[in-house]
């Protein structure tokens, strides 16, 4: 009798189909999905974190540049235009005298008044009409509820320390007898420094009837950390001038044009840039997921930025204006 072996039965075999797909070695670029094929779902938390970090980047970014480089260049070109604009009202004699135009009219803020120079310090710079953040951002301010420098009484010029050019980085070093020129629309004022005054310091003397002062006046401590308002006297050594009346009595300025206030008033400024900074932060999080990498970061990279300069520029008007 023959026995027949039979071979043992096979499992049928699988399809690909049905296998697992086999994971890329280790350190293999994965591809990326392209434009219509699946992607894992949205993770709303995730978005809404990309975005906040987008918006934090972007105003850090933004502070850093508006102190710095930024804001140098704003003062820069500010103080060009403000020269010529001062240059062409001196050469036709309708340069400023006091708190009205020579029309008549109220004179604006940021309205260009005098020209002051410290020969020591190699400083020239245009005055502005007004003492709030926005205004010294361009340069020095004439305190509006003062006389013009060379006229009779105090005349008051602030301007920052560090930011936007730090035209008065210097005044700490003048010393007794150093020469101070301001031209105004009445011709050259000349004073001599009486000395720097910090935060603690014995006032000076009243000031006598028919005589004039200057006091400049910038922020002092480090760096960007106001800790209290640094002054320089100085004495008028050339024939007073004119004084027109004033309408704007001593004291009657707001808050915003004291020494080390701020500008409350770029609330809503900040408030709508911020607006449009959130929206560019959201819309670049979902250009992220559909776009690329690459292809979000150098089209969004400049907007966010851009955005992120004008919040903070809004923003450092609240803060001290003699930083």
């Amino acid at each position: 009798m023959t026995t027949v072996l039979t071979p043992p039965s096979q499992p049928p075999p699988q399809s690909s189909a049905a296998l697992p797909p086999t994971p890329p070695p280790m350190g293999a670029d994965v591809p990326r999905p392209g434009p219509g094929e699946h992607r894992p779902p949205a993770r709303p938390g995730l978005a809404l974190a990309g975005a906040a970090l987008c918006v934090l980047a972007a105003v850090l970014l933004g502070f850093a540049a508006n102190l710095t480089v930024v804001g140098h260049l704003k003062h820069a070109r500010d103080q060009q235009t403000s020269f010529d604009e001062l240059r062409k009202q001196l050469a036709l004699g309708t340069a400023p005298v006091g708190q009205r135009t020579f029309d008549g009219k109220t004179l604006g803020m940021g309205a260009p008044v005098a020209l002051l120079r410290i020969p020591s310090l190699g400083l020239r710079e245009v005055v502005a009409e007004g003492t709030t953040s926005g205004v010294l951002m361009s340069g020095p301010g004439h305190r509006r509820d003062t006389a013009l420098p060379g006229q009779e009484g105090t005349s008051v010029i602030m301007g920052r320390q560090w930011g936007y050019g730090s035209p008065f980085n210097s005044l700490g070093k003048l010393t007794p007898g150093t020469p101070i020129e301001v031209t105004t629309g009445q011709g050259k004022a000349v004073y001599e420094v009486l000395g720097v005054r910090r935060p603690g310091d014995k006032l000076p003397a009243p000031l006598a009837q028919g005589r004039g002062r200057l006091t400049l006046m910038t922020a002092s401590g480090p760096p960007y950390t106001p800790a209290g308002v640094l002054r320089v006297d100085a004495a008028l050594t050339t024939p007073i001038q004119p004084s027109p009346p004033r309408p704007l009595r001593s004291g009657w300025i707001s808050p915003a044009e004291e020494a080390l206030g701020g500008d409350n008033g770029a609330w809503l400024a900040v408030f709508l840039w911020s607006q449009g900074l959130l929206l560019a932060a959201l819309l670049t999080v979902w250009l992220h997921r559909t776009w690329g990498t690459w292809q979000t970061w150098i089209a969004a990279g400049p907007v966010l930025t851009a955005l992120g300069v004008a919040v903070s520029g809004a923003a450092t008007r609240i803060l001290p204006n003699l930083l």
